[in-house]
């Protein structure tokens, strides 16, 4: 079992359908495999990846699947997902 699934969003999502699909499936792998932390990399740029990577997170049938979110420490580009 690995110790975290990493997605990364910036290269190639510019859609909200394409983040929400890429962060759920990722949440729902890492859920039915176990892995207890999900890195998610918005990079750093503007922010507005970022931003909307956590409007998603707080959507309640997500955010039922995790404990916590945090940003990386000396990584603002990279979110940590915390599963339960």
């Amino acid at each position: 079992m690995p110790d975290k699934l990493t997605v990364d969003l910036h290269p190639v999502f510019r859609s909200d359908q394409d983040i929400a699909q890429a962060i759920r499936a990722a949440l729902f792998r890492a859920a039915g495999q176990r892995v207890p932390l999900v890195e998610i990399i918005t990079g750093k740029g503007s922010g507005k990846l970022r931003s909307r990577v956590l409007a998603m997170l707080k959507q309640p049938h997500v955010k039922k699947l995790y404990r916590r979110v945090e940003t990386a420490p000396g990584n603002d580009g990279m979110l940590l997902v915390h599963l339960k």
